[in-house]
C-alpha cells in the first residue's frame, strides 16, 4: 500500500477494503558476475516486453523498494511522490493515488509500474502505447515474493530477484523459527492512526503478526470482513482488550509514541503501558511488502522476545 496522511489512508481502506539486513541494502545495478543477459521478449501475466526497460515509473512505494533491491534502480527514471526509499529514488511530483496518465506519459516510460487501477489508469495508459505492470497491495508473503520474481523478470534481473526472494524466505525462517512457545498468547493492537484504525489478521500486516504467535484484538471488530481487514476501533473496545502490545505505525506521520499513548483517556492502566510494550514502528515500513518486511518482522520479534515465556 502506499503511505499516506493516516486520516485519508486508513479511511480509505475501512471504505475500500484495501528487510531486511541484507535485502534492504541497495543492490548493485550491474548484472552479476556469471550472469547471463536476459533474452527478451518475456512475459508475465498478459504483458508481454520486447526489449528491456530503460524508462521505468514506479508508482508504488512498494515496488520502487523491490526495483532498487533486485538491480533495477539504473533503470528507474521516475517514481511518485510517496517512495522515498532508498533515498537516490528519483522521486517527482507523479501521484500513485490519482494517477494522471498525461503526466505519466510526459516521462516518456517503456514500463510504468502501480498498484491500483484508479480512474482506469490502466487502459488509459494502454490507449497510449505504455506497458504497465500491476502489483496489487499483498495480502500474503507469497504476494510479494512474486511481485519481486515478476518485476525481475521484466527488468532482465531474474537471478537477482530470485536472490532476494530467497533471502528474505531464508531470514524469515530464521527469525520464527527459535519462538519460545508461549502457554498463552500475547495480546496486540497495531494502529494506524490516532484516529484507531487497525488492521486485523487477514490483512498483509495482519499475516506478519501471525507469524510470531500474536492475538490480534482487532479481529472481532471486523469479523465479517466488511471493513476490508481495516475497521476503526473505540477507545472503548481497546481499553477493554487491554493488549499486552501496541504497535504504532503512526509514529513518524502523527508523532504518535508511548507518552501520547499513555496520555489518552483510560489508556494509562493498559497492560502495554504499564509494561512499556508500547512499540514504535518505521510507518513507511509498516505499511508496504517490500524486502524491508523483515526488518518489520524482526522488530516485532524483539519487542515480544523481553516478554518471559
Amino acid at each position: 500500500m502506499f503511505r499516506r496522511t493516516p486520516r485519508l489512508f486508513a479511511a480509505t481502506l475501512a471504505v475500500a477494503a484495501l528487510a531486511l539486513g541484507a535485502c534492504a541494502e541497495k543492490t548493485d545495478d550491474k548484472p552479476a558476475a556469471g550472469t547471463a543477459a536476459a533474452s527478451y521478449p518475456v512475459t508475465v501475466g498478459s504483458l508481454t516486453l520486447d526489449k528491456r526497460p530503460e524508462k521505468i515509473v514506479s508508482l508504488s512505494p512498494s515496488a520502487t523498494e523491490m526495483l532498487f533491491a533486485i538491480g533495477a534502480g539504473s533503470q528507474v527514471s521516475a517514481v511518485d511522490d510517496q517512495s522515498n526509499y532508498p533515498a537516490d529514488a528519483p522521486k517527482s511530483d507523479l501521484s500513485g493515488f490519482q494517477p494522471n496518465a498525461e503526466a505519466i506519459a510526459g516521462k516518456n516510460p517503456d514500463l510504468v509500474v502501480l498498484s491500483n487501477d484508479t480512474n482506469k489508469i490502466v487502459d488509459q495508459l494502454g490507449k497510449l502505447k505504455i506497458p504497465v505492470y500491476l502489483t496489487p497491495a499483498a495480502t500474503t508473503l507469497d504476494d510479494s515474493y512474486q511481485q519481486i520474481t515478476d518485476l525481475g523478470t521484466l527488468t532482465g534481473h531474474a537471478d537477482q530477484a530470485a536472490d532476494v526472494a530467497k533471502r528474505m524466505k531464508d531470514d524469515i525462517a530464521k527469525l520464527v523459527k527459535d519462538l519460545p512457545q508461549r502457554t498463552e498468547k500475547l495480546t496486540y493492537y497495531h494502529e494506524l492512526g490516532p484516529e484507531l484504525y487497525s488492521a486485523t489478521s487477514r490483512t498483509f500486516i495482519g499475516s506478519i503478526y501471525s507469524l510470531v504467535g500474536l492475538t490480534n484484538i482487532a479481529d472481532p471488530a471486523d469479523a465479517d470482513g466488511k471493513n476490508g481487514g481495516y475497521p476503526q476501533l473505540s477507545q472503548e473496545v481497546i481499553v477493554k482488550a487491554d493488549p499486552d502490545f501496541v504497535f504504532l505505525a503512526d509514529s513518524k506521520c502523527c508523532q504518535q509514541n508511548a507518552d501520547s499513548v499513555k496520555a489518552r483517556s483510560g489508556w494509562a492502566g493498559l497492560t502495554a503501558v504499564k509494561n512499556n510494550q508500547v512499540v514504535t514502528l518505521d510507518d513507511d515500513i509498516a505499511s508496504r511488502w517490500g524486502p524491508r518486511i523483515v526488518d518489520l518482522l524482526r522488530t516485532i520479534i524483539d519487542a515480544v522476545a523481553k516478554v518471559p515465556a
